[in-house]
């Protein structure tokens, strides 16, 4: 029992020493800081947006104020996310990405009706509590290290001859009592003994606040509610059946517009041969059996070209073989880097390539490019990472419908996704990040 209870006391009193109550004290002064200007910013774009909203000549201005609201709501909890994924340790994961839509009323709808933005409001408004108590935390850090100090700043500059005669003021860490003074160096004692209860409370206090700030974190800014899980799942399962059936409707129209009519007219020219032969001209059935292998050749190439949409079978060598294969038969010239440590799934790989595929083939038509790289890497743990940068006229958008709207679509059914950079002037970057395994 005795050890046990000066084990426990050893913990509590070495506390302050700690390199983890050095990242709590950090994370207090600047998660603090970040809460009191997040809640100041969002309280006053929401006040003004609800007020001018009101009026009907205002009601333009004031949805643009709420949605500008929502997405510094988001970026302000991405901010803490990342704070507290760096100086706690912990992991918390990010909520979906948000959908923006095709039509300005359909982005303003989904933007108003966004819950993760939401919550990140409703973080930002309850931070405020807490970062009062996190900036008090790292006060009585300040307060306890001056207190404990107190003995040496008087022995250097009042315990000796031409010292200063005027009493100390030491300040008082706790809410209540204010500072008090010391007339004679032992007193001091008292001062530094106070400034280390002052560094053991603080730090105890840090990994209360912290522990709390970081329940809010995962309640309000992690991963969605179920309901939202399910209705991402519900998203996402109806893109994956829709490219299914995209992808049925291109394989029959390939088969039906391609091979089908060539071996159709095979048919009829191979018929018509054997009519000629059996007429005995020879020249016109020979003339006939070779339109009909020109058509036999070119229904075999149809095919193979039908099946390599389907699975191109270089991937079977490996994803870097296979965009080293698609870089060379690129008409702007293009240079692959990969290191790839886990090979994904097959599933990824082929999105991963169709993806690389389709951006060539966009950078090609529009871009006006000189040069292409490709890089692909599985550097963060679990996830493909797939970038392709081009560096032409830039100016690229996936809000208006193109193909990489497509892409973007064909990766959220994997839980993937797609960002592009591409400022007017160039150069165009597109990120492409897939789980390894779907």
């Amino acid at each position: 029992m005795e050890e046990e209870i000066r084990r426990v006391a050893g913990l509590i009193l070495q506390a302050p020493l700690t390199r983890r109550t050095r990242r709590e004290l950090l994370y207090c002064a600047v998660g603090g800081l970040a809460g009191l200007a997040g809640f100041w910013v969002t309280l006053v774009l929401l006040l003004a947006g609800l007020t001018i909203s009101v009026s009907i000549l205002g009601t333009v201005v004031g949805l643009l104020l709420l949605t500008v609201a929502l997405r510094v709501s988001r970026r302000l909890g991405s901010l803490h996310r990342r704070l507290s994924n760096r100086l706690l340790g912990q992991h918390v994961e990010a909520p979906p990405r948000f959908q923006p839509g095709s039509g300005i009323l359909d982005r303003l709808d989904r933007r108003l009706r966004d819950r993760a933005a939401w919550r990140g409001v409703w973080y930002s408004l309850a931070k405020l509590p807490v970062a009062f108590v996190q900036a008090y935390a790292v006060a009585m850090t300040v307060t306890g290290l001056i207190d404990v100090c107190t003995p040496l700043y008087w022995a250097v500059f009042k315990n000796h001859p031409g010292g200063s005669e005027s009493p100390l003021t030491v300040p008082q860490p706790l809410p209540f009592g204010g500072d008090f003074t010391i007339h004679a160096w032992p007193g001091t004692f008292l001062a530094a003994l106070i400034g280390a209860v002052s560094l053991v409370a603080a730090a105890w206090l840090a990994r209360g606040i912290n522990a709390g700030d970081l329940a809010l974190i995962r309640g309000l800014l992690g991963p969605s509610t179920m309901a939202e899980r399910v209705s991402e799942l519900e998203r996402t399962r109806t893109l994956a059946v829709e490219d299914a059936a995209a992808a049925l409707r291109r394989v029959e129209r390939d088969l039906h517009d391609g091979a089908q009519m060539r071996l159709a007219a095979l048919a009829m020219n191979l018929g018509m041969a054997r009519e000629k032969m059996d007429d005995a001209d020879d020249a016109t059935a020979r003339e006939l059996i070779d339109a009909a292998h020109r058509n036999a050749v070119d229904a075999l190439a149809d095919l193979r070209d039908l099946a390599r949409g389907i699975h191109p079978p270089v991937l079977d060598s490996g994803l870097a073989s296979a965009l080293a294969s698609l870089a060379t038969s690129s008409a702007i010239p293009a240079s692959v880097t990969a290191d790839i440590t886990e090979r994904p799934a097959p599933a990824i790989e082929t999105i991963a390539y169709f993806c690389a595929a389709e951006l060539i083939a966009n950078a090609t038509k529009h871009s006006y490019a000189n040069q292409i790289s490709i890089k692909i890497d599985t550097e963060r743990a679990g996830f493909l990472r797939l970038e392709v940068c081009d560096d032409g006229v830039g100016g690229a958008d996936a809000s208006r419908g193109s193909g990489l709207a497509g892409l973007a679509q064909r990766v959220s059914t994997v839980d993937g996704r797609v960002d592009v950079v591409s400022p007017p002037g160039g150069p165009t970057t597109v990120t492409v990040v897939l789980p390894l395994r779907a």
